[in-house]
């Protein structure tokens, strides 16, 4: 428990390139788009002119969620804020469809199964093979994380399931003794972060849908649940 309300700005990354590509990109690592540099940057300038100072940022170890977060809080003028970085806010492992295009996924599975894919809670693609050409687990960012720990795929449960170690631990810590946190990451993980707090039953949460480059924001009770009951889409600044 918390003595004072504080405050959780989520945020997702701007366009990245394999966005604009409409590809599976999971833990690949992409860099953003030009579109994407100027969603995160305006993401900051919205911050700013409502007045919300982050106080610490945690981001993936993702490039695209990274320079997101940087580009953000230059606009804002808080660069200087300490920073934590965790695989644990990593985008969903999308397996084996990492990399190909969404189309032409349809059309290999058919759109049912894609969807399933896609937007179920429980039901995860298909295991990425270990010869995969952008297989991400051999990445020197993921060596002190233990082997059985690294997915080969994922559903949104599983990234829940990983995500809620750090939410329970650093961000939840942080958002004990500081009255603002920022969180740039992804979709999915900021999706799963969102059905937890909003308790979002799991045949509902395929709807929900996190727009690229738009600050997200739930002012905390002292349990660190949304002090407001709010539809999400009054949380976003604009």
């Amino acid at each position: 428990m918390v003595s004072k309300a504080t405050r959780l700005v989520l945020l997702r990354h701007g366009q990245s390139q394999w966005n604009l590509e409409n590809r599976f990109t999971g833990w690949f690592d992409v860099n953003l788009t030009e579109k994407g540099v100027t969603e995160a940057t305006r993401a900051g300038e919205l911050l700013s002119a409502a007045g919300i100072r982050p106080d610490v940022v945690h981001t993936s170890l993702q490039t695209r969620a990274i320079a997101t977060a940087n580009l953000a809080l230059t606009a804002a003028d808080r660069l200087w804020i300490p920073v934590r970085r965790s695989w644990r806010l990593n985008e969903r492992h999308y397996g084996a469809l990492t990399g190909l295009i969404k189309e032409e996924t349809v059309a290999l599975h058919g759109t049912e199964q894609v969807h399933l894919w896609r937007r179920s809670y429980s039901t995860a693609p298909p295991d990425m093979p270990s010869n995969h050409p952008y297989d991400p687990n051999d990445d020197i960012r993921y060596a002190s994380v233990p082997n059985t720990l690294l997915p080969r795929s994922e559903c949104l449960a599983d990234v829940l399931q990983r995500l809620m170690p750090y939410w329970e631990g650093p961000l939840s810590e942080d958002l004990r003794h500081l009255e603002t946190v920022l969180v740039a990451a992804h979709g999915n993980s900021l999706r799963a972060l969102v059905k937890h707090l909003e308790a979002i039953p799991d045949d509902e949460i395929s709807d929900l849908e996190i727009p690229t480059g738009a600050p997200l924001v739930y002012d905390l009770d002292i349990n660190l649940k949304p002090a407001e009951s709010l539809p999400i889409t009054d949380r976003y600044l604009s």
